[in-house]
């Protein structure tokens, strides 16, 4: 295999109460249940904010698979998602895929729920259908009460719907009551939505909430307990809140108090559809008598998705866009909800939970003796540096079991090693700068918050001890030191661990940029884990330095550095990327080209955008190259039956890097298995002058050079085969990528324009393979091996 094939396991931050849906029965958590192999995916960003403490929103799929016509659910789903973003937090859309728990849809997954045309055979999940729709493998949209369920179990405090199940009409005699109402007394989750369904009883719905002990909080201006289409239902909720805060600290007293039961917000639908309400609630009730003329209302699960078309039919199109509007708002509500119990939480979180050392306040870790006469950094890496714990079960004797479920204490190997991506990349930069020459020793210096207590020592020690400047570590009172604790089993595999990575949240963008003003640095490289402001502030500084900037990324973070490249596009100039290099691989590179254009920032609908595509003036000839290119074998010397580069048009890799170009001048695309695709873009005077002007497109070398007719822009798109790795030479595979990186930017150091020469880009490359070989090989998350690299 190649030294870049990706490898992962679930990160879980399993909590207490908050993953209890009932106290009567065991507690029940995603670590237990994927402990038991349960068929559930955790999105790798749901579980990123998961492991971090981030703000996340909890969203069904009925309304897609049952609740709208095509495509309007499919917009409508992708927009509620954008909502939830458009606030800071994170959608978590689940469903049903071929018997596999969703939580966070793909694009793919979430269309193929949408095409009700194309996959008729899809079910509307209750609690009672989970378990044989998942034994049947069938795809699903989960309905209210579902939703809760799984919600719950994974630890997601905030569920956004459009209106909730209740008391039926005529449930005095048919007993026709939604599951929603049941799930609610066992999942604690805030859910928002517009009341509930005004096709309901919502009087008796009310009554049935209080008798089973379920908050009902109206949040508004008002108490009226809306209704649906409707912002008054004519009864009132007995509590009124109107601001995200409030609504935080309910959902987190009732954690504190270990309280099993959700709690219902009421929100309003937008006062410029309540107009329409009256028209609509006149619909509904000729819907319902119909509905019990025909007998409809006697189906169970049937009657709504049918009562909620017919009154679309009777209105004309008008409920829908009212439906849409009230999901659309409650995804708004929800997403600040969150947001700010995720604050909440990180304020209230007890500070003890590291050792402690007092010291007066925040400062740099190093005294004005250890760092006064230091010259200045030319790379400077903003980003996480963390303490990674892993304690690894031993064998038990003559038992073939990995211990995996020992639920108590094992005798085992617990190791503590430095890390964090920032961290990672800084070391691998600092090991390979310091192979080329002393006098690089100081080149390179990592900004990072740590707390001052132990973990903090440690990380300050084991700087020191590699040789890495420590001037811009920054010790706070009030962050804990980031540690990643994992278990493994005896196999060594994860079976749970716990995430505690909120301080990079607290390092502020002004404070970067102080630091920033005294050294003038070459390359600013991010990792992307901090704010949406504190990412937009230092690529506005960037790009207003002349700086060049970097971004490595993972699938959770590829599109965290978005809002802050949509604020830079309108100063952007062609010749000059909002950022510099980017280096995703191809899971990432597809989320990036789907965030840019599909989501609501609409970065490829900018002018600035549509302005670099037509200077790069790509047609016809470029994608014939590009077919021949795909043609080439992965490896050199493998006969006809061997894999092949197709991947590159096959899977749109070559047209979502050309069309992120303008975004990120240079890509390095992590293709696994398959190499590295390096995408560039040269624009302007430097067209003219760089190298690649007399270079021309080579099938047998690996590489596109495209030439616009006005010779003012330069696009190269070029294949480097991976370097072989047999599996019983991998050790550790989770530090190769910052390896990779941190090379990369080791060689930039040294030549700021190894991207405009063919040569000195194979230079970098090769030397970047190395590394991350190297890493592999080795038990540290950088092998030291990394500083030997120049004597090769």
């Amino acid at each position: 295999m190649s030294f870049m094939k990706y490898r992962s396991a679930p990160l879980l931050r399993p909590t207490i109460a908050s993953h209890n849906c009932n106290l009567k029965r065991p507690a029940s958590s995603l670590a237990a249940a994927l402990k038991e192999h349960a068929p559930i995916d955790i999105h790798p960003e749901v579980q990123d904010a998961l492991a971090h403490g981030r703000p996340l929103v909890a969203l069904e799929t009925t309304i897609v698979t049952h609740g709208m016509p095509y495509p309007a659910n499919l917009q409508t789903a992708r927009s509620v998602e954008s909502n939830v973003r458009k606030v800071g937090a994170i959608p978590a859309t689940i469903g049903l895929i071929e018997g596999r728990v969703k939580i966070g849809l793909e694009p793919h997954e979430l269309e193929r729920l949408a095409d009700i045309q194309a996959n008729k055979s899809v079910v509307k999940l209750s609690r009672r259908d989970i378990g044989a729709a998942i034994a049947l493998k069938r795809d699903g949209g989960t309905t209210c009460s579902t939703t809760l369920i799984f919600a719950a179990l994974a630890g997601i405090k905030v569920f956004s719907t459009g209106g909730l199940g209740g008391v039926h009409r005529g449930a005095e005699s048919t007993m026709d009551i939604s599951a929603d109402l049941h799930e609610l007394t066992r999942c604690p989750v805030g859910l928002v939505s517009a009341g509930v369904k005004s096709i309901l009883d919502i009087g008796r719905t009310l009554e049935y909430l209080e008798t089973l002990g379920v908050p009902v909080i109206s949040y508004g201006p008002t108490d009226d307990f809306p209704a649906f289409y409707s912002r008054r239902s004519g009864f009132k909720s007995p509590w009124r809140i109107d601001d995200p805060v409030s609504a935080a600290q309910v959902l987190y007293t009732h954690k504190q108090l270990g309280m099993a039961n959700g709690t219902l917000f009421a929100v309003p639908i937008p006062e410029s559809y309540d107009e329409v309400g009256q028209e609509l609630q006149r619909a509904v009730e000729q819907a319902v008598q119909e509905s019990e003329a025909n007998g409809v209302s006697r189906r169970g699960k049937e009657a709504t998705p049918w009562l909620l078309k017919r009154v679309g039919e009777l209105t004309s199109g008008k409920s829908l866009a009212s439906n849409i509007a009230l999901i659309e708002n409650t995804a708004l509500v929800g997403g600040q909800i969150a947001a700010a119990y995720s604050r909440l939480s990180h304020e209230r979180h007890p500070k003890a939970s590291h050792p402690h050392l007092a010291t007066s306040a925040e400062s740099p870790v190093c005294n004005s003796s250890e760092t006064h006469d230091l010259p200045s950094a030319k790379l400077v890496v903003v980003g996480s540096a963390a303490v990674d714990i892993s304690a690894r079960a031993d064998p038990v004797s003559g038992s073939a079991r990995a211990n995996n479920n020992l639920h108590s204490t094992t005798p085992g190997v617990v190791s503590l090693t430095a890390g964090g991506v920032g961290r990672n990349v800084a070391e691998a930069a600092h090991r390979i700068l310091t192979s080329h020459s002393k006098d690089l020793a100081t080149v390179t210096t990592l900004i990072s918050p740590i707390g001052e207590d132990a973990f903090g020592e440690f990380l300050l020690a084991q700087t020191k001890k590699i040789g890495l400047r420590t001037d811009g570590l920054i010790r706070s009172p009030i962050a804990r030191t980031p540690v990643c604790n994992m278990f493994l089993d005896s196999m060594g595999g994860l079976t749970g661990g716990v995430a505690d990575m909120g301080a990079i949240l607290t390092l502020e963008a002004a404070k970067v940029i102080e630091v920033l003003e005294k050294h003038n640095p070459a390359i600013l490289a991010l990792d992307a884990n901090m704010s949406h402001e504190s990412l937009k502030s230092l690529i506005t500084y960037a790009s207003q330095k002349n700086i060049f900037s970097d971004e490595p990324t993972s699938v959770p973070k590829s599109t965290l550095i978005f809002p802050a490249l949509a604020a830079a596009l309108d100063t952007a100039t062609i010749p000059r990327a909002p950022v510099t290099f980017a280096t995703p691989n191809v899971l990432e590179l597809a989320h990036m080209y789907q965030e840019a254009c599909a989501s609501s920032l609409e970065l490829t609908a900018h002018r600035y955008w549509w302005n670099v595509v037509d200077e790069m003036a790509l047609g016809s000839e470029f994608r014939m190259e590009l077919d021949h290119l795909a043609r080439r074998s992965v490896l050199d010397g493998e006969g006809t039956s061997a894999s092949k580069l197709s991947f590159l048009v096959d899977n749109g890799i070559a047209q979502m890097a050309i069309n992120l170009l303008p975004f990120f001048q240079h890509l390095i695309i992590k293709c696994g298995e398959k190499g590295l695709i390096v995408a560039l873009r040269i624009s302007g005077e430097e067209a003219a002058s760089s190298a690649w002007a007399t270079y021309s497109t080579n099938i047998f070398a690996r590489q596109i050079v495209a030439r616009s007719k006005s010779g003012h822009s330069i696009v190269v798109l070029k294949h480097f085969p991976p370097i072989q790795v047999s599996e019983d030479k991998i050790v550790n595979v989770t530090g190769a990528g910052d390896s990779l990186v941190g090379s990369m930017l080791a060689s930039l150091i040294q030549n700021i324009a190894a991207f405009e020469e063919p040569a000195s880009l194979d230079e970098l490359v090769a030397q970047a393979q190395l590394a991350a070989v190297y890493t592999l090989q080795s038990e540290h998350a950088v092998s030291p091996r990394l500083s030997t690299l120049a004597d090769l």
